[in-house]
Order: structure tokens, then sequence, then C-alpha cells
């Protein structure tokens, strides 16, 4: 009789669980914002996100990913990327929630926050979803500004249905929109591209253009139309570009090939070349940069979102394992040396969502300081983070964390793409100290309202003085990340001292402004913090 294969001290995967429930931090927020009428329904979606259906729907959008058919087999060009069923079940539950459109079809308030609470959960499951729901989402307010054309795509944008069907636009019960901005040469010098655009009439604002060019990232190329940057005599203009003309043939967005990431593998990024594609002008020639940015700024947030919502599921992963997995007598969790690791994970996940949620008000609200300043800060600093916390979170499982049969692997995979996509690390950096030297006056409202919620609180007051002086000298390019980083712990530091239990907050303080503390998760004086008080609230077991 053989024995060899007997289990013990392995940790099922959790599953079947309510990611809203068990998130004491984010239903208080909502609640702080004004989003409490949303509770139930989100309630409702996040029953469905935990269950285990929805996970194994993710599991296999994310190993069964999407597959190239340039032509047809009778030779004809059809450029189609075909997903797995598991990648439209995903987008039709997002998309049925009322997400995309939620910003925008009223003016509820909180209806930001409920939005942002949403997408939070729906990343904690699956991230690759959310990539053309965030554009779409950002290209509303963009194409409401063109009257004409948003009376034939409102309805669309603002659907509640998912329709994957390959039809041109007025055949469709529901659209999804796409970008096209990086090209080889750019990056994210955006100016560099060389794609041109040649009117094919009189051109100006929404006449039709023949762009002919290339981009090597396309996101999501089956979305139903993209915003593209091209050159124009007047300078970089931004167009609508459809998948297929007008006269019902498809559009000359040729895909070259699939981008083969390091995660995001659910969702397709594509190279595509321009052949005289057809175009509509969006905006005035020439202001295709600041409509484009416009785009970028709301999807920016969704970056910080997403990071969030990958912080939060690494956290509960590694709670949920610990508190099961036992070592040396004992539970992991209950292991001083773990539990600082623990609590300093749990710390990092609670001030990304005060943060995210504060800057999604912000939004709702038009607050010129937050959105325009504290936005591409937190975009550079909460997902770099994530990619160290997700590191940290892979080690608490072990060998165990780093096979691709856990869930572990596949969020680190994922971490560290929102900081690349809408803007490299360097590129938020530089962003934050355009803004400060052209809106100096919404810097220095900003560290009013953040020497409000600090109070008395030595530390934080000592710091945001620091930031007032460096900002008084118009801080040089290299200190920009530098300044992000302050700025976005300090902001998240009197964020928890205001709403945040004591626990929380004054552990944050005493751990993200000591020296001592450094770069390394778990590197922290527990003996004189609430240990329990922190992991009972970030994941009740």
């Amino acid at each position: 009789m053989w024995s060899t294969h007997e289990i013990s001290n392995q940790v099922d995967e959790l599953s079947d669980y309510n990611p809203l429930s068990s998130d004491a931090a984010l239903r208080e927020g909502l609640a702080r914002h004004g989003a409490a009428w949303a509770l139930p329904q989100l309630q409702g979606y996040a029953d469905i996100l935990g269950s285990a259906d929805t996970l194994a729907l993710a599991e296999q959008a994310n190993q069964q990913g999407p597959m190239l058919r340039t032509h047809d087999r009778r030779g004809r060009r059809i450029d189609q990327v075909d997903f797995h069923p598991s990648w439209h079940a995903l987008l039709a539950l997002y998309r049925g929630q009322g997400l995309v459109s939620l910003p925008y079809d009223s003016e509820r308030a909180g209806r930001w926050a409920a939005f942002a609470a949403g997408f939070y959960l729906h990343g904690q499951i699956e991230a690759g979803t959310l990539c053309p729901a965030t554009m779409t989402q950002a290209a509303i307010p963009v194409l409401a500004r063109e009257p004409a054309l948003y009376a034939r795509l409102g309805p669309g944008l603002l659907s509640r249905a998912h329709d994957p069907r390959d039809l041109p636009l007025d055949q469709k019960s529901s659209l999804w929109i796409g970008m096209g901005m990086t090209e080889k040469q750019g990056g994210s010098d955006v100016r560099a591209n060389t794609t041109r655009a040649t009117p094919v009439g009189a051109g100006g604002r929404g006449a039709e253009y023949a762009l002919r060019g290339h981009k090597w990232f396309y996101s999501a190329p089956m979305s139903d139309a993209h915003l593209v940057v091209a050159q124009t005599e007047g300078g970089p203009s931004c167009f609508f570009v459809p998948r297929w003309r007008p006269d019902g043939t498809r559009n000359a967005v040729h895909i070259q090939r699939l981008k083969h990431k390091l995660g995001n593998r659910s969702n397709s990024s594509a190279e595509v070349e321009f052949q005289d594609a057809h175009g509509l002008l969006l905006g005035e020639p020439g202001r295709g940069i600041p409509t484009i940015i416009e785009m970028a700024t709301t999807t920016r947030l969704s970056c910080v979102i997403g990071s969030a919502a990958i912080q939060r599921q690494a956290l509960v992963q590694a709670l949920h394992y610990t508190r099961r997995r036992r070592a040396f007598g004992r539970a992991l969790a209950e292991q001083p040396l773990m539990q600082s690791v623990l609590v300093d994970l749990a710390l990092e996940s609670e001030a990304a969502c005060a943060l995210m949620l504060r800057l999604a008000q912000a939004f709702e609200q038009q607050e010129r300081g937050w959105q325009r300043l504290m936005t591409p800060a937190a975009k550079f600093w909460v997902c770099k983070r994530t990619v160290e916390l997700c590191g940290e979170a892979i080690e608490v499982f072990g060998g165990n964390g780093y096979v691709d049969e856990g869930p572990m692997a596949r969020l680190y995979r994922e971490a560290p793409v929102n900081s690349i996509w809408e803007g490299s690390g360097n590129v938020m950096c530089l962003d934050l100290l355009r803004a400060i030297a052209r809106e100096p006056q919404s810097a220095f409202e900003l560290l009013d309202e953040l020497q409000q919620m600090a109070g008395d609180e030595p530390l934080l007051r000592t710091e945001l003085q620091a930031l007032r002086e460096l900002l008084h000298t118009e801080p040089a390019e290299a200190l920009g990340r530098q300044l992000a980083q302050r700025l976005v712990i300090t902001a998240q530091a009197c964020l928890l001292r205001r709403d945040a239990p004591a626990a929380i907050a004054e552990a944050f303080i005493a751990s993200r402004f000591d020296a001592r503390h450094g770069r390394v998760y778990g590197a922290l004086d527990t003996r004189r913090l609430d240990v329990q008080a922190v992991l009972a609230r970030a994941y009740p077991d």
C-alpha cells in the first residue's frame, strides 16, 4: 500500500466568497462619497464575481487567449480576432451592470465612486476585460462634443448590453471603443507620430480623412471604432476610425499581428497598418494631443483603480492562504514575522482604496488639483507599488505561488501593465511637474486641503511643510519621482487619518514616514501596532 500522495496542509483556492462583503474599507468609502445607494447592486454583482463559475471564466479567458485570423478561407482580408466564449461572458457581465456609462448617464451624486467600486471588484477577478471598458468610458465625453456623430453613437455607448458581432456601427446594439496612439518610433512621444491623415474633401472638423501609417500598440483591435492620433497640415489631430466604412465595407485597418504580452493575456493588443483607412476628424485640426490627453486622464484613473484591485486581491489571497497553511507547528498568519508582512500589505491596500475613491470623487466634482496633479502622481506610485506587493504576496505562497495553476502567477504578470499603459512612470512624473508649473495655485490648494485632514499630526505637518517648500522652488525634473512618491504617500496618510480606524491610520503613518521602513514589505515594527485589528479589518475569515 503506497501512501506517498496523501494530501495534507495544502490550502484549497479561495472561491465562492463576496469581495464586497469582506471589504469594510470599500463599503465605508462608498457611504462616505455619497454612493451608499449603489451598495445593493454592487453586493449582488460581487456575489457573482466571487462565485466559482466566474472565477473559472477568468481562468479560461487568460488560458485560452485571443487568436488572429487575417484572411478567410478564400483569401479575403477579414482582420478578425477570435476570443474564447469566457471573454464575451465577462464583458457581458461587466457591461450589464451599467458601469461603462454610469459616470455620464445621470447627475446622481456618488456615481463616480460607484463606478470605481464596480471596476475595483471586477478587476480583482479578471483585469483584461477592463481594457475595452476603460477606453469606451473615457471616449464618451470626447465623442459627446461631436453632436452629429454622437447622435449615432450615443445609444450604443450607453448601452448595458454586450454585442460581440463584427458589424457596421449602425447595426450594433452596443459599442466598444479603443485607442491607437503609440507608434514604433515614438512610444509616449505622440508628437513624433508619422501616420498621416489627408482630407478626402474640404477637410475640417467632422470631415472625412484617409489615414495612412501604422500603430505599434492598437488596444483591443476588435472594438467597433478607435480614437487615433495622426498628423495633418495643422499638426497632430484626433480621428474616429471605425472598423467598417459607411458604405458597409471593412475599413482598411489591417492587423499585422497580436502582441504576445507578459500578462493581460485575455485582452488583445495589436500592431496595425492604415492603408487609407476612413476616419472622421474630432475637434479642430492640430488639437489631437489635448483631445487624446483628456481621454487619457480618465484612463489613468482606471489604471489607479485597476492596480488597487490587484493589490486587494493579492492581499486577500495571502490572508486566506496563511490562515490555513501551517509551518513550524502553527498557522503562518500567527507567526510574528509573517504578520509584519501581512499588516504591511493590508495598509498598502487600504491606502490605495482610499485614494482611488477620493480621485473618483474629484472627477465627479471636477476638482482640478486632484484630477490634474494627483491622478498622474497616483498612477505612478500605486501602480509601481502593486508590482512590489504582488512579488511579496507570491513569496507568501512559497513554491505554490510560482506555478501557473494557482491565482498568484496571473496577478503577478498582470501587475506591471498599469505602470506602462497610458504613460510610464517617468511620463507621469513629467506630467505632474508640467501641471504644477502651469497651475501652481491648484497645487497649493491641494496641499491646503491635505493640511486640514492632517490636523495636528506632527509627522504629516512636517511633510506637508516640506512639500510646500519644494513646490515654491519649482522642483527640477530629476526630482519628479521623489515628488510624486511623497505627494501620494502624504495624501494617503491624510485620507486614512481622516477616515480610517485609528489602528489603520496610526500604523500607516508610523511606517511610511519612518526611514527604517524602507522599500521591503514587512520591514516595520509591529510590536506597538494592533496587528489583529488591522488583519481582521483587511479580510474577516
